[in-house]
């Protein structure tokens, strides 16, 4: 069948960042399918239109249109909504038999369900965030107008959507709760590329001896945005009561956002940065699996809100793939799958002097690590593989393009629901 693909953040393994939507697309190209990818390209230079590439068999669909998570919430959302306006005017040029549209931003239902009824083709939307609640949960938007625009918003998406994918079990309960009905949604979590993250310790020495404040110590890593949402400030904290507790620790941060320089000012501040904390800049997907090679223990930190617990962090994943312990600040499904199936250490409600205990205690024993990581690898085979959720999505779209939306809820792997 002929698809449009909507998503605003498309990367390639070129690029840093989530590759969910290359991974599915990719897929659905190799057994046949003809994907179109309408998305962003947000490092403009002297490119003002549109432009096409082809990647790994998908055609892809570039608007040049800045973007960051470095920018204020206001120019987020201007750039949310031109990409929403040109992006319909874009896909309707197309054959299509299906639009799958992924989120966030929630604004990419617009062109979606426009697509939609402007073709006479079901809308199969991909909602990665519980949004407005996050946002509205954080005090980020406030104005009592806009809480109701958004919120508005929302229902008609879920309304106007034949299909519902969501990526953890809590957003789906989320949207059940909104009286939205649960036949026609599915959860597809974030998926653990066993192949891609298999573990090379060649590499992984070498990463290591590359760092002379690293060599043979342990290490916690973190790697994924600075925003408002991942509250780095708790990572600051850590690494200042490691210190206390004369641990050698060392915490490594890859990523970047509106928060970095408020991060490292802390950091500086409480006499941890380039001591036992350190920071890097993002590096291209391909390149993830030898840092997390390196690592002990793999870190997804998020501010203490329990709407940010039905998250599905990529890190999370990517830590299970590569065999390797999970730290968690926060909690939730993935927090009750790291207790259920003891591959990691779950910090939620502690005292910080009592993290650092625990997590020190915890990385220095051989046995642990091993055990733990081995318990990931095995969860990720279980659950995760990327090839279960590729089979889930080919059912998903069938389904849909037969108007057979009503029987979704069976696409969902009965373990997430007892999770």
């Amino acid at each position: 069948m002929k698809i449009i693909y909507l998503h605003q953040y498309f990367n390639t393994p070129e690029m840093s960042g989530s590759t969910r939507s290359y991974e599915f697309a990719k897929h659905l190209t190799k057994i046949g399918h003809d994907v179109s990818v309408i998305t962003t390209y947000r490092k403009p230079k002297n490119i003002n239109n549109w432009f096409k590439t082809n990647y790994d068999g998908i055609k892809i669909y570039w608007l040049p249109l800045k973007y960051s998570n470095k920018m204020s919430y206001l120019n987020r959302l201007k750039s949310f909504a031109i990409f929403a306006w040109k992006s319909y005017f874009k896909a309707k040029k197309f054959e299509a038999d299906i639009v799958y549209a992924s989120s966030t931003p929630l604004s990419i239902v617009l062109p979606g369900v426009f697509v939609s009824r402007n073709k006479n083709i079901p809308l199969i939307l991909e909602v990665r965030d519980l949004w407005p609640d996050i946002p509205i949960a954080m005090k980020i938007i406030k104005n009592p107008f806009l809480i109701f625009f958004f919120k508005l918003l929302e229902s008609w998406a879920y309304k106007n959507s034949n299909s519902i994918i969501t990526l953890s079990p809590e957003m789906r309960m989320g949207i059940i709760l909104k009286k939205v009905d649960s036949r026609k949604i599915a959860t597809i979590p974030n998926s653990s590329n066993l192949e891609l993250f298999e573990c090379d310790k060649k590499l992984a020495l070498s990463f290591r001896n590359e760092r002379a404040w690293l060599r043979n110590k342990p290490l916690l890593l973190y790697a994924g945005a600075f925003g408002k949402v991942n509250d780095l400030t708790y990572s600051v904290k850590l690494a200042k009561q490691l210190i206390d507790q004369k641990s050698n620790i060392r915490i490594l941060l890859i990523g970047d956002g509106l928060e970095k320089e408020m991060l490292i000012n802390e950091a500086k501040k409480l006499d941890v940065y380039e001591r036992n904390l350190f920071i890097e800049s993002p590096l291209p997907k391909k390149y993830m699996p030898i840092c997390y090679s390196a690592a002990d223990i793999i870190a997804n930190f998020v501010i203490d809100i329990e709407e940010n617990w039905a998250n599905s962090a990529n890190k999370f994943f990517d830590g299970l793939a590569a065999g390797k312990p999970i730290f968690l600040n926060h909690g939730g499904w993935m927090s009750n799958l790291v207790k259920k199936y003891h591959c990691g250490l779950c910090m939620h409600g502690k005292k910080i002097e009592i993290v650092a205990k625990e997590l020190d205690l915890a990385i220095s024993n051989e046995h642990w690590l091993s055990s733990s990581g081995i318990a990931s690898k095995n969860l990720a085979k279980k659950l995760f593989d990327r090839d279960i959720h590729l089979k889930q999505l080919e059912k998903i779209l069938i389904l849909t393009k037969n108007n057979k939306n009503y029987m979704l809820e069976g696409v969902t792997h009965e373990l997430y629901k007892n999770i």
